[in-house]
């Protein structure tokens, strides 16, 4: 007789995957960046895989995400394509905004991505208002809001928040407390609870360990389903943790943070690692399983960058191109 987990066996296979495509989009990405194939910055998501791929899982295709300037982990956890990605990044036509949006900007409408968005809270508003038009259109669609720390110094969220309990809008606003705004731990700019923000308006909240990505599916799997009822809005406090710097360029952060403590986070929360280790541990999957499914997606990440690299740029008469309206 199959256990409970061995009916779960191809979501939690499912969810590995996503976790292990996030990081190795990313550590190519990084290397792309090195090599000075890739033109501007990006800030890496490793580390943080199990919040963008448990809440994700959570969703439908039709449901809509926002993201932020460390958005490809969500991008990747909510379908994207990484031949598209990457040619994105490489400013190629290819890519999922033309090549104009870049690392920043990336937004996939047929997967409900609404896009990334390089403005620290920034997408509030937008998330927000997906909210509202899932409302209108009583389709049951739900939207989710991912933003970091440092958005909660921002006034334009707790607007959103406030119009978002007024009206009871299917909105779920994720906040990745990765500690670090930047290069200012959270304790150093955000005063009182967090929670206490979102409650403040009437909200639930919740704070899930958010390098465990069974918690963080379990707490969106209940928050989309009553949102989905009517009763959101909802708030997710998610404690993660970036492996990397703020952005590509941020190699020397003993400033601001020890390597003792990155290499703590890397060794004992892993969320990948960790998540395979249980997956063993409960029979789910053998170690030869997972070594498969890891050397699957990086042959996937392989052939994306060589798609990318060969891919055309778009040409110059593109350049007004998706900025102006047309006037009717």
């Amino acid at each position: 007789m199959k256990t409970k987990l061995q009916h779960n066996a191809d979501a939690y296979m499912r969810m590995y995957r996503q976790m292990l495509r996030i990081r190795v989009f990313e550590e190519n990405a990084h290397q792309l960046y090195l090599s000075a194939k890739m033109p501007g910055l990006t800030h890496l998501y490793i580390g943080q895989e199990a919040v963008a791929v448990g809440i994700c899982e959570a969703l439908e295709v039709s449901d809509r995400i926002t993201s932020t300037h460390r958005g490809h982990g969500h991008c990747v956890a909510k379908g994207a394509d990484f031949k598209r990605m990457f040619c994105e990044l490489l400013g190629k036509a290819e890519g999922f905004c033309r090549g104009k949006g870049g690392s920043m900007h990336i937004a996939d409408q047929k997967n409900g991505n609404l896009g990334a968005n390089a403005i620290v809270g920034g997408s509030a508003g937008i998330a927000t208002g997906a909210a509202f038009s899932a409302k209108r259109l009583g389709k049951g669609g739900v939207a989710v809001c991912f933003f970091g720390d440092g958005a909660l110094g921002q006034g334009l969220l707790y607007e959103c928040m406030n119009i978002a309990a007024l009206w009871k809008l299917p909105v779920i606003y994720a906040c990745e407390n990765n500690y670090y705004g930047e290069y200012t731990h959270v304790s150093e700019m955000a005063s009182g609870d967090l929670l206490a923000r979102a409650e403040a308006f009437g909200i639930e909240t919740r704070t899930v360990d958010g390098q465990n990505v069974l918690e963080v599916n379990e707490a969106a799997e209940g928050f989309v389903a009553r949102a989905r009822a009517g009763q959101g809005p909802f708030f997710l406090l998610l404690d993660t943790y970036r492996f990397h710097g703020h952005h590509v360029g941020d190699i020397s952060r003993e400033y601001y943070r020890s390597k003792e403590e990155e290499e703590r986070w890397k060794s004992e929360r892993d969320p990948i690692s960790n998540f395979g280790k249980w997956m063993k541990r409960e029979k789910i999957a053998s170690g030869k399983e997972l070594v498969k499914v890891e050397g699957e997606v990086r042959r996937e990440a392989e052939d994306a960058v060589e798609f990318a690299l060969a891919a055309s740029y778009p040409g110059k008469e593109e350049v007004a191109m998706h900025v102006f309206a047309e006037a009717a």
